[in-house]
């Protein structure tokens, strides 16, 4: 079974910068795809980015273009959301998630694995 841990949260005030990290374990094929979702208060579960480890290839929410930047160690297993600019919105619980394959990056339930969560709060 897919293991991720994360590491990274914590609080800074409105235009700094946190990373986030999540490393993968347990894994079965070489190809995969990281997304990095996040959930506030009352909010449902919003997807933030994702990476594909074999080609590179990511995505954006349009709320995080510009101030957001996900990228992958494959030495490593682990997955790196670099997280500039940070505005009191941007506050929320972030988790990684694990798939094999997906149709829509931003959709919780085309992955399988999920972190434990991490606090992002930014402060105004």
């Amino acid at each position: 079974e897919v293991k991720l841990v994360e590491s990274g949260g914590g609080s800074v005030q409105a235009g700094g910068s946190l990373r986030l990290s999540c490393t993968a374990s347990g894994f079965t094929f070489s190809e995969w795809h990281i997304g990095w979702f996040r959930q506030a208060p009352g909010k449902e579960r919003e997807g933030v980015s994702s990476i594909s480890n074999y080609d590179g290839r990511t995505n954006y929410a349009d709320s995080v273009k510009g101030r957001f930047t996900i990228s992958v160690d494959n030495a490593k297993n682990t997955v790196y959301l670099q997280m500039d600019r940070l505005k009191p919105e941007d506050t929320a619980v972030y988790y990684c998630a694990f798939t094999y394959h997906y149709y829509n990056f931003n959709d919780p339930n085309d992955y399988d694995f999920w972190g434990q969560g991490t606090q992002v709060t930014v402060s105004s």
